[in-house]
């Protein structure tokens, strides 16, 4: 059971960390000397949040800092030399890389060769080949590194990378002040990445989310108000699915440079204009995500061969490379199996892929016992990315099925969901409601509880967007010993809960649910915040009709 009140008594010294103490005097002498640092980060929400906090960190410190973040089409993933080496040119000296770096050897090479230190902070696993020859890495995954928390993001591991700078550079400020607004930040990201949100990301998901209900950060305001989420109380699943799509679209569909401008400029109607852009991006990615996703589908209702396969792994020409990682996931979800999504380029002999697994699949495994057949690669059990010639996606596709078909068995296609308790809907109240609230934020490591019960059907089912469902649900009766919330006929009292199914509507359709249909329905509770309708919601995980008249 995680402690019910994180507080900042619950953070780790950051000097635990193999590579901090290094990382900090080099930081704090280049500051001192005023010399030029460069943060080379990743296009995603972990790597860009991950930037904006250390390179914020370093100028309230009183130093100068530059960024790098990768065009996800032109660059790829991961430390580049020649970035490095047009940086060493320019004056640098001193490169940080955050979330990312751990396996990238001929960067760190070619850092050596200009004479440029460079830092490696980092969460990924390293590779069989140890790590790159670096001034320092600050991974706590690395062997040897005793950090409680191995599970830190990559924004979370520049945070403790600035906390233990701001303690040094700033001893007369205020570090829980600090602390707290760097919180905002890397709350967002710690919650998006899906790591575990137990020990330290727990510590820094739950202030940080009580904090951002006060943002004043012009970008971080912005950006929480067109994602109409301004000036309440937020909860882990709103950032997952309102606030990090949208900086994540800056990297999928444009340059992810946007995001860095966004949280460091100091005017308004800037940020609102930045904050817009990434909107529009995002509703872009949606676009190109679905149609992508209808071409995988048909491909798969095509295949008999792909649709049996262990491990799908799909190509198609020119889908776009910054959303296939979603589509990816897509697949996953509607069909329980691993699977690789592949974008060619007719005018490139090199194809590129994202791939997500299932609890029972270790993917970055699973590349790993083909890696000859990649020009790179890169992630961890359930999600990677990767780049290999054109050629190759034939071979790959059938090693990955081979080697799927000898650790996996039909069973683990099987979709499962845990179910903690069985909880009649007349039962649920605000009290309880309230209690459940004290175990946030959910999320990996610390799921949201999830409930069953027999429930009935009483008005038509609205279709919301085409995607998802709204109805209303009443317990089914069931006949009890008397008791004093009875009505005094042996029956207890109905109560209607509104429920919300997030893309359900076509099993819905399916089902042709009529009101009086009798389901066995697995959900969470929710919390509608609407001003005339609000009040308590169900949030469908499942359902499935039943005959329920003989239920006990």
């Amino acid at each position: 059971m995680p402690f019910l009140s994180p507080s900042l008594d619950h953070l780790h010294s950051p000097y635990l960390m193999t590579g901090m103490k290094t990382a900090v005097d080099r930081l704090d002498a280049a500051i001192e000397r005023n010399e030029g640092i460069l943060v080379y980060g990743d296009y995603d929400v972990d790597g860009t949040t991950a930037v904006v906090i250390l390179k914020t960190a370093i100028e309230l410190c009183g130093g100068t800092a530059d960024f790098h973040v990768p065009h996800r089409i032109r660059e790829g993933y991961d430390l580049r030399g020649d970035v490095i080496e047009r940086a060493a040119a320019a004056g640098i000296r001193l490169v940080i890389s955050v979330d990312a770096g751990t396996r990238a050897f001929a960067a760190a090479e070619s850092a050596r060769r200009a004479g440029v230190d460079l830092i490696i902070t980092d969460h990924h696993l390293p590779g069989p080949d140890g790590l790159p020859h670096a001034l320092a890495v600050v991974n706590p995954n690395q062997p040897g590194c005793e950090y409680p928390c191995k599970s830190l993001c990559g924004a979370g591991i520049a945070f403790k990378l600035a906390q233990a700078l701001m303690a040094k550079r700033l001893p007369h400020r205020d570090q829980s002040q600090l602390l707290l607004s760097f919180m905002k930040i890397a709350a967002i990201a710690t919650i998006a990445d899906s790591v575990p949100l137990i020990g330290e990301n727990r510590v820094i998901a739950s202030l940080g989310l009580n904090a951002l209900r006060s943002a004043v950060n012009p970008g971080l305001k912005a950006l929480l108000e067109v994602a109409q989420l301004g000036g309440k109380a937020l909860r882990a699943g709103e950032v997952g699915f309102r606030i990090a799509p949208r900086i994540n679209a800056a990297g999928r569909m444009d340059i992810a440079k946007d995001v860095i401008e966004l949280f460091s400029v100091k005017d308004a109607a800037r940020a609102r204009e930045i904050a817009q852009r990434l909107d529009k991006l995002n509703g872009e990615r949606q676009d190109e995500e679905r149609r992508i996703v209808a071409a995988i589908e048909q491909r798969i209702a095509d295949d008999a061969g792909l649709r049996d396969s262990y491990c799908m792994v799909i190509d198609g020409e020119g889908w776009h490379r910054g959303v296939i990682g979603i589509t990816a996931t897509r697949v996953v979800e509607r069909h329980g199996r691993p699977a690789l999504v592949i974008s060619r380029d007719g005018n490139n002999e090199e194809a590129h892929g994202s791939g997500r697994s299932i609890p029972a699949f270790h993917l970055l495994n699973a590349l790993e016992s083909c890696a000859p057949l990649f020009t790179r690669f890169g992630g961890h059990a359930y999600a990677v990315g990767f780049s290999l010639p054109s050629a190759r996606v034939e071979e790959l596709r059938a090693h990955l099925d081979s080697y799927a078909r000898t650790r996996l068995s039909l069973a683990d296609f099987e979709p499962t969901l845990n179910i903690d308790s069985e909880l009649r809907l007349d039962a649920i109240t605000p009290e309880m409601f309230e209690a459940l609230k004290k175990m946030e934020p959910f999320g990996a490591g610390n799921p949201e509880p999830v409930f069953s019960a027999a429930a009935r059907l009483t008005s038509p089912v609205k279709v919301m967007k085409e995607k998802h469902v709204r109805m209303k649900l009443a317990p089914v009766a069931v006949s009890v010993a008397s008791t004093a919330d009875d009505t005094g006929n042996g029956w207890r009292r109905s109560l209607s809960h509104k429920a919300v199914g997030w893309r359900l509507a076509e099993r819905v359709a399916r089902e042709n649910l009529l009101p009086g249909d009798q389901m066995e329905i697995a959900f969470t509770l929710d919390h509608n915040e609407h001003p005339e309708f609000g009040g308590i919601e169900l949030s469908l995980r499942d359902f499935k009709t039943a005959s329920l008249a003989t239920a006990v």
